[in-house]
């Protein structure tokens, strides 16, 4: 069964890969054999390694997605060094918290720049160099794409236009052999859970942890390695029939909760 979802020989980048849902990612797809170039704004401890037992290799690269040149440069050196492209996971982003009226002009062109137009750039930066050989655009969306999340106004239209986005390519792109999907996690246990929690609720984290864990149906949280595995089979070749999907993993939330 080593074969199945090997990603051996494959060149993948993933977006915000040094924390949370992206760093599991990285994990796994190193352990399966990819090449993988993590942009970030920051570098980590394990940047530039080869994982034990002769599998994938770490990469990184300082990189601003809300930055053209930034992005640009980036995609030029990978090119560079690996004149391949097999796998690009737009992972990065920020959250924000509030309604329409508590939304300030500068909170939604954040979630824009960063959310928005990072992927964007990405993927256009990606693309031309797919469309000889194919690959796959894997972006990371969320419910709050598809479902009414309170104080979430900014961040859901933003992770709207994902899906929307994702679609489109998967459209103009089918004929290059490009596919393009969207995962859209419901609550996943991050540190950026644990810091908010911390932030806004001194003195009462074990309770408000439960009480937010409880909000999906299966009655906790998603691990990142959870989420991680779907992006391995959907970047995989065991997925080749599957492109222009919104693929929910949230524990019922979208569909169980009354």
């Amino acid at each position: 069964m080593e074969h199945i979802f090997s990603l051996k020989g494959k060149t993948a980048l993933v977006t915000g890969g040094q924390s949370g849902i992206g760093k599991a990612i990285v994990d796994l797809f190193v352990s399966r054999g990819a090449s993988v170039y993590v942009l970030d704004l920051t570098t980590g401890k394990d940047d530039n390694r080869a994982e034990k037992g002769g599998k994938g290799t770490v990469i990184s690269i300082p990189c601003n997605v809300a930055i053209q040149s930034e992005v640009e440069s980036a995609i030029n050196q990978v090119m560079k060094e690996s004149d391949q492209l097999d796998i690009v996971v737009n992972n990065a982003g920020v959250s924000h918290i509030g309604t329409l009226e508590q939304t300030t002009e500068n909170d939604l062109d954040k979630i824009y720049e960063i959310n928005v137009k990072g992927m964007f750039q990405v993927a256009k930066a990606v693309i031309v160099h797919m469309k000889s050989k194919g690959g796959v655009i894997l972006n990371m969306a969320s419910v709050a794409a598809s479902v009414g999340l309170a104080d979430r106004f900014a961040y859901s239209t933003g992770k709207g236009a994902v899906v929307a986005m994702t679609l489109s390519i998967a459209k103009d792109y089918i004929n290059y052999g490009i596919r393009c999907n969207c995962i859209s996690p419901g609550r996943v246990h991050t540190p950026f859970v644990d810091d908010y929690i911390k932030r806004n609720y001194p003195g009462k984290e074990e309770e408000m942890f439960l009480k937010l864990s409880a909000t999906q149906p299966i009655g906790r949280m998603a691990k990142p390695e959870e989420i991680a595995f779907l992006a391995l089979y959907l970047a995989s070749d065991e997925a080749s029939f599957l492109t222009g999907c919104d693929y929910a993993i949230d524990g019922g939330f979208t569909r169980l909760n009354s």
